[in-house]
């Protein structure tokens, strides 16, 4: 019971039961019946407080009784959960292994062996002429590749890839030798996109499927354009190691000269007996 926020205080029932019999022996003199009156009284008194001490333990014994009860069922939420949980994860696990098994076998071990790409190096920089020079050689390059792939003459293919290595070589020579840029340069931006031009002609004509007498006509004289254009790319190549060749020329001079000098030359000290 509470009353106010406090418990009531109960008075012990030995207590009571003394005070009565302290009243029954003072009040003795007074009479049977008003002795019998108050042993009635402290009966009732006694029963009242030991039957208000019962209701309390009582409701204590189903408070904790409902507590266990709340206990249970939050315990039995919580597994609950769990197993809904571990179903969900099971579900999940089981349906990305569903999907990876629904791939085939070969296209697994194909993603599973395939080969990891290194990046790429750097490519160098060069000084400004030179580099204009290497990015034009490449554009071109890339665009007669192109057309080896699609022209479908064996004649032409062989012509084209020639092409392809001369002019290679000479953009490999502005790297190497930078003063033979302004010559380079000249091929670069006139004799090569020309002889692409052309190639890109003769590729239009042969994609028509016909043989009429403007197209065969054109293509025959790209086709002997193409030989003079070597010739010509070869020449070109030729002429730009002449500097070189002459300090080559030079330094084999001055190598005999001072052979000879030194008695190494005609008649060599290493001349074996």
């Amino acid at each position: 019971m509470r009353n106010g926020g406090n418990k009531k205080k109960h008075v012990s029932p030995i207590y009571t039961i003394g005070i009565i019999f302290l009243l029954v022996t003072v009040l003795t003199n007074g009479g049977i019946f008003a002795a019998g009156a108050l042993a009635a009284l402290g009966y009732f008194i006694v029963k009242r407080i030991l039957g208000a001490k019962d209701k309390e333990a009582e409701a204590q014994a189903e408070e904790r009784a409902r507590q266990a009860q709340r206990t249970a069922a939050d315990a039995r939420a919580a597994q609950a959960s769990t197993q809904t949980s571990r179903r969900s994860d099971s579900d999940t696990t089981a349906q990305s292994a569903s999907r990876t098994e629904a791939i085939p076998k070969q296209y697994r071990e194909a993603e599973q062996a395939r080969p990891v790409t290194p990046p790429k190096p750097a490519k160098p920089k060069y000084p400004e002429p030179v580099q204009q020079v290497v990015d034009a050689g490449e554009k071109a390059h890339d665009e007669l590749t192109r057309l080896y792939a699609t022209i479908p003459d064996l004649a032409v293919k062989r012509k084209i890839q020639e092409i392809i290595d001369i002019s290679d070589k000479i953009v490999a020579d502005a790297v190497a030798d930078p003063s033979d840029v302004p010559q380079i340069k000249k091929f670069l931006d006139y004799y090569l996109p020309t002889t692409i031009k052309l190639l890109n002609s003769y590729e239009r004509m042969s994609a028509q499927g016909i043989e009429g007498k403007n197209i065969s006509k054109t293509k025959d004289s790209i086709n002997e354009m193409l030989d003079t254009a070597i010739d010509a790319y070869k020449k070109l190549l030729d002429s730009l190691f002449a500097d070189q060749a002459m300090d080559v020329e030079t330094d084999i001079q001055v190598m005999n000269t001072l052979l000879k000098r030194e008695g190494f030359a005609g008649g060599s000290a290493f001349q074996m007996e």
